[in-house]
């Protein structure tokens, strides 16, 4: 039987809103980082006979055909299958599984699977020129708001997160809190050298020359508790979820080699992870910070492990109530939750996302000797995610 392993993976740096990635094509940071990463896993390009992509918004004219062109900016076959994919928030961990699915079901032997955001660069649209305009100024719409706002009731992301508190009762301080612990961990992270492990560098051309982009953007060391309880509800009059509490907007791209265990051996590309199961869960889309409790139990019933079993949990800080919330409903470790920073200090472009967190538990499994770690997201419009790995 096929077994499907993660091997190598790379990401480029997180970057801010408007910084050092905003004037790159989505396409070419991509094609970039998926070469680099093939690359440093010593495995000849010509190897990789198929790419799963990701991207939410799309910034260039060749975003719609994203999946192929990056995988023929990054230097794979020309005869490489090519498939985008998209769910949401997730949709950097759906890249990773579909290309397991792939090598699962024999069409595939290796892959490489992740996703790049620009969202930077998201365009605006004026809907109505298709049709023609009778009279008057035509309106014109920011994708990256379409992007931002639950699509049945309209209400912005953050929304949802305050609906989230009211309903279970959480305070901000306890968000506040988790917002400064987030900045402090990744900051630790930055520091020892484990985030680097996983970045690879972009070369940015510039006026004066070229520069190095190889560090995350956003983390701030003064963002602590105190300053973060002065900010404004960004939502809400009156409301707990802030700038401080809430992840941030990026460019960035990651990839990982997914393949046969067999093929990847044959290569002399060791395995790092397994993927043993994952699950997905519909939640009220006016709740989506729910998404995460449901598909972790969910998980954990049919792999019929519990909480205990988990050496590293990584839950997506899209808000800070979103992780308050899975630790009060599960029982989840402080300890073990998040121990690298995550959206709301690193950043969460969430073609990328899923990247980032499978990078980062590989890593810790590694480091600590642990063996399995769930990596979990909610997403907008209302679902859950979860996904276990297990070292190898």
């Amino acid at each position: 039987m096929t077994e499907t392993v993660l091997a190598g993976g790379l990401r480029t740096g997180l970057g801010a809103f408007g910084g050092s990635l905003s004037g790159l094509d989505m396409t070419d940071v991509a094609g970039r980082t998926a070469a680099a990463c093939v690359a440093s896993a010593g495995i000849a390009p010509e190897k990789v006979d198929h790419i799963v992509f990701t991207t939410t918004v799309p910034s260039d004219r060749d975003s719609l055909f994203a999946a192929r062109v990056v995988g023929v900016k990054s230097g794979i076959p020309e005869t490489a299958g090519a498939l985008g994919v998209i769910r949401a928030c997730a949709s950097g961990l759906q890249a990773i599984i579909s290309a397991g699915q792939q090598v699962d079901s024999g069409h595939s032997r290796i892959a490489i699977a992740g996703g790049a955001e620009s969202y930077s660069r998201a365009p605006h649209a004026i809907t109505t020129l298709r049709g023609g305009v009778a009279r008057g100024p035509a309106q014109v719409e920011d994708m990256l708001d379409w992007a931002y706002r639950c699509p049945f009731s309209q209400e912005y992301m953050g929304d949802t997160a305050e609906n989230l508190a009211d309903d279970y009762g959480y305070d901000r301080d306890a968000m506040d809190a988790w917002g400064a612990m987030s900045q402090e961990r990744a900051l630790a992270a930055q520091s020892s050298g484990f985030l680097a492990r996983q970045i690879t560098p972009i070369t940015i051309k510039t006026k004066s020359g070229s520069v190095v982009f190889d560090t995350d953007e956003c983390p701030r060391a003064d963002a602590t508790a105190e300053k973060l309880a002065r900010l404004r509800p960004a939502f809400r009059e009156g409301g707990r979820v802030t700038a401080g509490n809430s992840s941030t907007v990026n460019d960035a791209a990651g990839f990982m080699l997914v393949g046969n265990r067999a093929a990847l051996e044959a290569e002399n590309v060791a395995p790092r992870a397994r993927i043993r199961d994952w699950t997905v869960v519909g939640v009220p889309a006016r709740i989506m910070g729910h998404g995460p409790v449901p598909a972790i139990t969910a998980l954990l019933e049919k792999t019929g492990l519990s909480i205990a079993d988990i050496d590293y949990f990584e839950i997506n800080e899209a808000f800070a109530a979103v992780n308050v919330h899975a630790e009060a409903q599960l029982g989840i470790p402080r300890d073990l939750h998040n121990l690298y920073g995550g959206g709301i200090s690193l950043g969460h472009p969430p073609g990328v996302t899923g990247v980032r967190m499978a990078l980062t538990a590989m890593q810790h499994l590694e480091d600590t000797g642990g063996r399995r770690a769930i990596l979990s997201m909610c997403l907008g419009a209302g679902q859950g995610m979860a996904l276990l790995l297990e070292r190898v």
